[in-house]
């Protein structure tokens, strides 16, 4: 079974409201990019993904009179994608959903949300954000979607796909500002990987092949925020001290050492000069049933991956299409 994540920078922009790509000329959300250009790129990752299923982040709105999934089914259809069928869970009103593209001759997929260990996260959960000793309700942005999925094998998992809030101090306009919604965004974003920790622990509880997989805007050693607070989200999620931990082999990677080199999933543009950094956002983390069965994982990385680097057409297609790349999880089934 081939599972991957994949966050697509400004996918709603490539639809109009019927659910059709505009596929013209005219600028796409990407820098520099054409509609067209970044419609053509998506085809060729995705064909060249042939996953059985992909998380799509920050998938087409799905919001008023639009529709996500059958958007994303005509992008399947346009490029005659084996993963051809869209499934969705929560509607958000952020214009970046969170669905789930895959091949229905595969997979048996259906949205399952559950309130075990934690309340459903469409709902909120009362934490103490400001430590004043008063709980505030939590909510997500993007509510992640639970899905049960039974492979054609028999095998059944629990898949929740992720997509964590940005801790950038959007609106801050001095340092002070820019540091109070800084400690104010990465608070609430640990409030929702305790959250989504809770219903990961009750999933282990229940012996269940669990992949939790997406986009979490954090990362080990990713900003000066967490020393303040002791740990990322990622950390969170996995899980720490006694009890079973999640799987992710770069996140083990970039927890291990404190300099030296680490994988990355995202390349974009920072400052007025546009200067290019790469930093590990996206990860799939499995429960330790799902890694005994011989699960592998890879980054489509159009430098660092030497079958994407020698495929030049391939590279410049990841490149163009947005400014995350793919990560892939093979299970032999």
């Amino acid at each position: 079974m081939k599972i991957a994540t994949y966050n697509v920078e400004w996918f709603s922009n490539l639809f109009d409201n019927a659910g059709n790509l505009y596929d013209d000329d005219r600028w796409s959300g990407r820098w520099d990019v054409t509609r067209a250009q970044q419609t053509a790129a998506l085809g060729a990752v995705f064909a060249a993904l042939d996953a059985d299923g992909i998380m799509v982040i920050e998938g087409p709105d799905s919001h008023a009179k639009r529709d996500g999934a059958a958007a994303l089914e005509g992008f399947a259809a346009r490029f005659g994608l084996r993963a051809r069928k869209a499934i969705i869970g929560y509607v958000n009103d952020t214009q970046q959903e969170i669905l789930f593209l895959y091949d229905p001759d595969v997979l048996n997929v259906r949205h399952d949300p559950r309130e075990d260990g934690a309340p459903r996260f469409d709902g909120a959960i009362k934490m103490d954000l400001n430590v004043d000793a008063e709980a505030e309700d939590v909510h997500w942005s993007k509510p992640p979607l639970e899905l049960a999925v039974t492979h054609t094998s028999g095998t059944d998992f629990r898949l929740i796909g992720v997509h964590a809030k940005s801790k950038a101090p959007h609106g801050a306009k001095t340092d002070a500002e820019v540091m109070r919604i800084s400690i104010a965004n990465r608070r609430k974003q640990l409030a929702q990987c305790i959250w989504l920790r809770r219903r990961v622990e009750a999933h282990l509880a229940a012996e269940d092949n669990l992949i939790v997989l997406g986009d979490f805007n954090d990362g080990p050693g990713l900003d000066e925020y967490e020393k303040l607070f002791g740990r990322s989200g990622v950390e969170i999620v996995l899980g720490e001290g006694e009890g079973e931990q999640l799987f992710d082999p770069h996140a083990r990677m970039a927890l291990s050492q404190r300099i030296g080199a680490v994988p990355v999933t995202a390349r974009f543009t920072v400052g007025p000069d546009r200067r290019f950094l790469s930093a590990l956002l996206d990860y799939i983390m499995v429960s330790q049933g799902v890694r005994t069965m011989g699960a592998e994982w890879a980054i489509m990385h159009p430098f660092d991956d030497p079958k994407c680097f020698a495929d030049k057409d391939l590279c410049a297609a990841l490149l163009t299409a947005s400014d995350h790349f793919p990560v892939v999880l093979d299970i032999p089934l």
